[in-house]
């Protein structure tokens, strides 16, 4: 399957590709409604993630044909809800793609700007005209009954600081509270995306905006790299551009100056309002925007900045692409960014001594993260534990890292958890780092939840080093078996 992933350039070719994988997608007729009908289908089908239980995990994307209130559309969801499907579209063994996307950064291809037609301005809609509605343009779905609104979940946000002119794309949460009106929560100091609008609010001025949806997976997930690897002014597209070994294509937009991804499904167009902020559940107002990563639901936050969309570009028939807030497609768009992130750091600093890393998906791709050391000598005694500081450096947000020897499996859990047990002793083991900031959206990192947390967003990051002691590894080591090819007796075996 791995390596088939070299004519994926958009949504539509992805799906194709995935329709030749068994068990990677499914579709129906059956019609569904997108306030939390859908997502509620879905949970069943391949959320997995943090998503409350029952759910199931590595299910597969799924494609609705048929969308209550909307003639024209169908909604793909968890089009990157795996690891073996992120591989086959991007052509790679499934646990080189934290190490593959750290090429691919190291190495950019700046995204152009085409002058060829733009697939996705087959049909345009202006704000102008008197019938102009996002809620009849945009089947967006709510994850829950009690979300703020619809939700356009993997919008590819694209703008350029109003200072540099150095453009940028990231995923942030937008809601639909209007006939023409988005809000888009920017977490203060967070996301590039975020200093422009700041910027720009300050000069008085609004902010054009595209947001491009139903992209190629490699946009959406490059999109979610965070600094250091990516510091302001570094465009992720770039990155995706080197995955595919081409620029990413993009087009000047028809209401606003800026681009937007040229073979996207939908694009919204826009301005950033300066100095206009608006209460997310301002429609619902039941205090909730949407579930998150954690697997909670997040609070409505009272100071969303306001998108006035000027217009909506799509194609013929076009494909709404969304996902569930806490599912597996969330922690592998997170997730493998933070892995290349993490191994890149740490592959500077210390060559060698880490063979590879995973983002696991109890922590939302976000939180925790399982380094893979190997030891070769005594004094790589203690390189395991400055592997994990450097991997907090790489990546703020996160809060444990797990440390285990070369024979332990990352991506298998009850791997991790052996070595939890048979290599680790708590009073010894654990190495704690408290008073640090981590993530807002952690919601033991209060301090109503300890006295020790003076601020929200504090946390305490953790060390569980699971590795043996180079001095005792030959006590620990495991039982070997026979090498055997089981097709010999299965031929049909995977």
């Amino acid at each position: 399957m791995e390596g088939t992933g070299k004519d994926v350039r958009d949504l539509r070719s992805a799906l194709e590709l995935l329709k030749t994988i068994p068990g990677q997608l499914v579709e129906t007729d059956v019609e569904v409604d997108p306030q939390a009908e859908l997502s509620g289908v879905y949970r069943h089908v391949g959320a997995g993630g943090t998503v409350m239980r029952p759910t199931k995990v590595n299910g597969p994307a799924m494609i609705f044909h048929k969308i209550k209130g909307f003639e024209d559309a169908r909604v793909a969801i968890g089009v990157v809800g795996s690891r073996k499907r992120v591989a086959a579209m991007f052509g790679c063994e499934i646990h080189e793609l934290g190490k593959l996307l750290c090429e691919c950064a190291k190495n950019p291809i700046e995204p152009v700007v085409t002058e060829d037609e733009a697939p996705v301005q087959q049909v345009i809609h202006l704000a102008s005209e008197p019938d102009f509605d996002l809620h009849r343009l945009i089947p967006a779905p709510t994850n829950t009954p009690v979300d703020a609104g619809p939700y356009i979940t993997l919008g590819m946000c694209y703008a350029t600081h109003p200072d540099t002119g150095r453009s940028d794309v990231t995923i942030h949460r937008m809601c639909i509270q209007g006939k023409d009106e988005l809000s888009i929560f920017l977490q203060p100091g967070s996301r590039h995306i975020g200093a422009m609008a700041e910027r720009a609010g300050e000069l008085g001025i609004p902010l054009p905006i595209s947001v491009s949806i139903g992209v190629d997976p490699a946009i959406e997930i490059t999109s979610c790299f965070e600094p250091p690897t990516t510091p302001l002014g570094f465009n992720e597209l770039s990155i995706a551009g080197a995955l595919r070994k081409e620029p990413v294509k993009l087009h000047k937009c028809i209401s606003i100056n800026e681009n937007c991804i040229a073979n996207a499904e939908y694009v919204i167009e826009g301005e950033i309002q300066p100095g206009v902020r608006v209460v997310e559940d301002q429609n619902s107002h039941t205090g909730y925007a949407m579930p998150e990563f954690p697997g909670y639901n997040g609070a409505a936050s009272h100071e969303c900045f306001l998108i006035k969309v000027k217009a909506v570009t799509h194609r013929i028939h076009p494909i709404m692409q969304t996902c569930i807030g806490p599912s597996e497609e969330h922690v592998n768009m997170a997730g493998i960014p933070t892995e290349a992130s993490i191994y890149g750091m740490i592959e500077k600093a210390l060559p060698g001594k880490v063979v590879n890393v995973y983002a696991h998906p109890a922590g939302g791709g976000k939180y925790m993260a399982v380094l893979q050391c190997r030891k070769t000598a005594h004094t790589d005694e203690g390189k395991q534990r400055q592997a994990a500081l450097l991997a907090f450096s790489a990546f703020p947000e996160l809060k444990h890292v797990i440390l285990v020897d070369e024979d332990v499996d990352i991506f298998d859990t009850n791997d991790v958890l052996w070595a939890l047990n048979t290599r680790f002793q708590g009073d010894r083991d654990i190495i704690t780092i408290p008073g640090v900031r981590c993530h807002p959206l952690d919601p033991s990192s209060s301090p109503d939840y300890s006295t020790s947390i003076l601020d929200k967003g504090i946390s305490c990051k953790t060390i569980f080093d699971c590795t043996v002691p180079f001095a005792l590894k030959e006590r620990f080591q495991r039982a070997e078996f026979m090498e055997t090819d089981p097709k010999k007796w299965l031929p049909d075996m995977e």
